[in-house]
């Protein structure tokens, strides 16, 4: 809440006289007037007692409409534009604004204050003005914002003069008033820094970061369909490099509220789907303020399958989201955060973030969430080797709501970063272990075995509700800085997730942030993934991180439609959101194109399987920015053999389709795309790819969904319709069979069991090999089935 008089702003330099606005200033506020209804207006949240209601109201200064603000719950509970982004520390504005009060009861004259909202607790009263009731009054001043100030956050309201106590006397410090004419004149708001990375974040051949055009941190891994969807941190989101030095500020964890979401069938080449506008006031969920910490699940709801994406609102709390796909669209059942200090047994947490899901074989779902310092009111000592300051809660069945009350996990020095997988009947915690210090019993000793300063340590129940201190288990993972060296160290964040039959693990480390900057990073991390193995106890083996990353799970098939930002490595380009759905995952789904393409630049595809017959043409979707641009296909590094050259034309506005003949695209290669053209010119934007064979062999496939004594399977099969006998492959999540010398007309059938109850619609993929005209050929053809509920 604003303190300060508008008498002390004026001693203190804030408020200075009017001067000169010059030519290229221009009008900061959208829609001032309220001729648009609310448009790029909301009511304050800055504090969680913060509430009203806005509407239009045809009692305007002047035009058709101003602003109305009724049922205020606090002094600075008022209309809000947000200018982070617009305005400039060091820089004067001019703000005018007319407004006016009417309350039968309310005093004769009321001061006003037009305030700034910079973040955390900094508010700044701008300029005030006195207003008689029943009548307009104008503000009319100028602020010049301190050079120091950050304004990374900057966000303007209209409110009274604070007062502890507003409700005592509603009608003097609470009334309603109407809000017309803003306007806020000064420089420009300045171009934003780029943020493209345009080095080599992630080396060809190498598999972590999974990604290197952008950052992504506290990665939870979700299988769905044949895919792993990796749900992060929106690190990027406050990524802003110096154009001279190329240094970013340190990240602001504050203005987080996105969660970024990639994916992939084979863990290599991983496609953007950009990010979810979770929080936020244009956020799914407005009434929260961050996203960080992803945790996802699914669950069949009333006959429906229903995903849940569960996220940190800031430390205090943690909410959800749902959505009709891995992919969206989004929304929020609730209206209030679904973790937070009424939460039973969570009272005591400092930090009740976090969030991490676990729905169990028979239905039953679990939370995991918390935190932070260790109460006082424990020994130094049990401070911290014991924090108990993790809790564990069973989950409604509508997967949005609690039941009954958290229990402790004791969990030993114990931070962040709760996690829990099931495995041969046993469930495995994971978290990340503190640093020491003040908050967790000064400078103490941990009891032997138990984990060092942020590291994964993980125990092991027979119970998702029992955590004792007993059921430790070891170190799952050593701080990740003992991997990748200066500038990488730090807390971290894990998951773990089955794909395929392996385990696998997910971190991350500031290991892009390096390459771009050398060994003094800013806090900026990168998703990485390493295989996750077991001793015949069912302990973990310890977990070492390596840029070498997994192994890819199978090589990527490009004969149908595919989105062209997914990438295995990438140089210099970025991905941005645009209209429409996405060819390759349903009108539904976001669809992004990469763009920023320059002279120089490349993205690339690792073991792309062209079969024996190889592939014929290459169309690219796309949108011709400069002349004289051209595309080639280059095989196996990004100086390797041309296969083919796309001539993109002269730029016509629009998206077209470009196709250009390949030679020697057989086999198994990566594939690069590089990018030529005018140097200092944007050349292309890229929507989508797609390969043609040259030859395909008749065949065909079906799949489908069936119960068996209260289990799922899935049952494929595949017909030969060539004139020669082929081999064929059967391929699903659950299982691969091969059936050799197929004969004409006769099928390939299997069923595969899931050792479920329920399985999720999804895909299989058929593989057929045989010849044509005398050349091998090798066609891919994939089949989709429904889900199903056997219990």
């Amino acid at each position: 809440m604003a303190f300060a008089a508008i008498g002390a702003l004026l001693g203190a330099g804030l408020v200075a006289a009017a001067a000169p606005v010059q030519a290229a200033d221009e009008n900061l506020i959208v829609n001032g007037g309220f001729e648009n209804g609310l448009t790029g207006w909301f009511v304050n949240n800055g504090n969680a007692a913060d509430s009203a209601t806005l509407a239009s109201t045809a009692d305007a200064y002047a035009g058709a409409a101003a602003a109305l603000v009724t049922s205020r719950t606090t002094t600075g509970s008022g209309p809000m534009q947000d200018l982070s982004g617009k305005v400039q520390a060091g820089q004067t504005y001019a703000l005018t604004a007319r407004i006016k009060y009417e309350n039968a009861a309310g005093p004769a004259t009321k001061q006003f204050f037009a305030t700034m909202h910079y973040g955390g607790g900094t508010y700044t009263n701008l300029v005030s003005t006195v207003a008689t009731k029943g009548q307009w009054a104008q503000f009319n001043g100028t602020f010049t914002i301190p050079a120091g100030q950050s304004v990374s956050t900057a966000r303007l309201f209209f409110e009274t003069p604070w007062t502890a106590t507003p409700s005592a006397a509603p009608d003097t410090h609470l009334m309603d008033f109407k809000l017309d004419d803003v306007s806020v004149i000064g420089a420009p708001p300045p171009p934003p820094p780029s943020k493209t990375v345009e080095v080599v974040g992630k080396l060809p051949g190498e598999h972590n970061p999974l990604i290197g055009h952008k950052f992504g941190a506290d990665g939870f891994g979700f299988v769905h369909g044949g895919r792993v969807y990796m749900y992060m941190t929106n690190d990027t989101q406050g990524y802003a490099p110096d154009p001279v030095t190329g240094v970013s500020a340190a990240i602001n964890y504050g203005n987080i509220n996105q969660i970024t979401l990639i994916s992939s069938d084979d863990l290599v080449n991983w496609t953007d789907h950009g990010e979810i506008q979770v929080a936020g006031p244009n956020g799914v969920a407005p009434f929260t303020s961050n996203s960080w910490a992803p945790g996802m699940a699914s669950k069949m709801v009333d006959g429906k399958e229903k995903f849940f994406l569960y996220y940190a609102n800031g430390g205090g709390s943690s909410n959800v989201i749902t959505g009709e796909s891995p992919l969206g669209p989004w929304s929020s059942e609730r209206t209030s955060t679904l973790i937070n200090g009424g939460t039973p047994g969570a009272e005591p947490l400092v930090w009740r973030f976090d969030p991490a899901p676990l729905v169990d074989d028979d239905g039953q779902s679990y939370l995991y969430f918390g935190g932070g310092p260790a109460a006082t009111s424990m020994p130094a000592a049990e401070r911290f080797n014991n924090p108990k300051n993790i809790r564990a809660i069973e989950l409604g069945d509508d997967m949005v709501s609690t039941q009954g009350s958290a229990v402790v996990v004791d969990a030993p020095v114990a931070f962040e970063a709760g996690h829990v997988f099931k495995r041969q009947g046993k469930y495995y915690f994971s978290y990340s272990s503190h640093f020491g210090g003040s908050d967790f019993g000064g400078n103490q000793t941990p009891l032997p075995g138990y984990p060092g300063g942020g590291q994964i340590g993980y125990m092991i129940s027979d119970n998702p509700m029992s955590w004792t201190k007993e059921t430790y288990a070891g170190v799952l993972f050593p701080n990740q800085s003992q991997f990748f060296g200066a500038g990488t160290g730090g807390n971290n964040h894990q998951s773990v997730f089955e794909f395929e039959g392996k385990y696998y693990f997910t971190y991350h480390a500031p290991t892009l942030n390096k390459r771009i900057n050398g060994n003094t990073t800013q806090g900026y991390r990168s998703p990485h993934i390493q295989e996750l193995t077991f001793n015949p106890d069912g302990t973990i083996q310890q977990v070492a991180g390596n840029y070498a990353g997994v192994g890819q799970v199978r090589n990527f098939n490009p004969y149908h439609v595919f989105e062209a930002e997914t990438l295995g490595w990438s140089k210099g380009i970025a991905t941005a959101k645009i209209d429409g759905g996405s060819a390759q995952f349903g009108a539904s789904a976001p669809n992004l194109a990469v763009r920023d393409v320059d002279n120089g630049d490349w993205t690339a595809l690792s073991a792309v399987d062209f079969g024996a017959g190889g592939a014929k043409t290459v169309t690219a979707k796309l949108r011709v920015l400069a002349s004289d641009a051209r595309i080639q296909v280059r095989l196996d590094s990004v100086t390797g053999p041309v296969a083919g050259t796309i001539q993109v034309g002269p730029p016509s506005g629009g998206w077209t389709e470009v196709t250009a003949a390949l030679d020697g695209a057989t086999g198994v290669h990566d594939v690069y795309f590089t990018y030529e053209g005018p140097a200092g010119q944007d050349l292309v934007e890229l929507d989508s790819w797609k390969f043609d064979r040259r030859a395909d062999l008749p065949v065909t496939a079906t799949a489908q969904t069936r119960c068996t004594a209260g289990k799922a399977y899935v049952a494929v099969q595949a017909g030969n319709g060539h004139t020669t006998p082929v081999d064929i492959t059967l391929e699903t999540p659950y299982g691969t069979r091969t059936f050799t010398g197929v004969a004409p007309g006769a099928n390939a059938y299997q069923s595969f069991a899931t050792r479920s109850s329920t399985v999720a619609a999804g895909t299989v993929t058929v593989r057929a090999h045989g010849t044509v005209d005398g050349t091998d050929v090798t066609t891919v053809i994939t089949a989709a089935h429904s889900g199903a509920t056997c219990a």
